[in-house]
């Protein structure tokens, strides 16, 4: 029997491992590692303290912000990964809307105001038919103070000032998993098709009645996605 492939996890902003506990669970947790996207503030830095830290070959999952990781991991080191599944992301840059909306937040986490940040942002990424579930926000409120605001601002800054990443994708060696939320605000569906259509082996996958935190919104539907990819 083949030994199973080792699977790194990568968390969108202000999100822990409890984004991809569904997943993990699925997969098995002997060969699934979540890497620490909390302590640096630039991408090229998160991605070499996860290279520095993840098997010498190995699947590489990111979500939003963790796929912005992927990416530069792909353009430092590509031989290690044998596939990369990115879900819920974008290679394309922000709009200038989107680069003051990034400062504001910035500037809101480094006054503490982890609680605004989160009534700010939480109907953002979900569908909006889950808006007004509890259970939910309670995990992506309790996620998000988990990190810290000084961690949420690092990872806020890693992600304002990310380098270029379009351009890696044609030469993308590696199978991919695109998987989007149709309902997705900050990475709507057509930014995942025209990753899709960029990468040389690609897979795209939309899921009807998601928004942006797929893992948590339908993970089951998400789990199943990773494993008939990774295995």
């Amino acid at each position: 029997m083949a030994k199973e492939l080792p699977v790194v996890f990568v968390p969108g902003l202000g999100c822990t491992a409890r984004l991809f506990a569904h997943q993990i669970a699925a997969l098995g947790e002997a060969r699934c590692r979540v890497a620490d996207h909390t302590r640096h503030d630039t991408i090229g830095a998160i991605a070499d303290s996860l290279l520095a830290e993840a098997p010498e070959r190995f699947a590489l999952v990111g979500l939003s912000m963790g796929g912005y990781v992927a990416f530069e991991v792909l353009r430092r080191a590509p031989e290690r990964v044998a596939r990369v599944a990115l879900l819920d992301t974008t290679a394309e840059p922000d709009t200038d809307e989107g680069r003051d909306r990034r400062r504001t937040l910035i500037a809101a986490a480094r006054r503490n105001k982890l609680g605004a940040i989160h009534q700010a942002t939480f109907g953002r990424y979900v569908d909006r038919t889950r808006e007004n579930d509890a259970e939910l926000e309670a995990l992506v409120r309790e996620m998000l103070f988990a990190t810290g605001a000084e961690a949420f601002a690092r990872q806020m800054t890693a992600i304002l000032d990310r380098p270029e990443q379009a351009s890696l994708l044609p030469g993308v060696a590696c199978p991919a998993l695109v998987l989007v939320g149709e309902n997705d605000l900050p990475t709507p569906p057509e930014h995942a098709r025209r990753m899709a259509q960029a990468l040389p082996d690609a897979r795209l996958v939309t899921l009807p009645g998601v928004g942006h935190l797929s893992t948590i919104e339908a993970p089951e539907a998400v789990s199943a996605e990773l494993a008939a990819f990774l295995d």
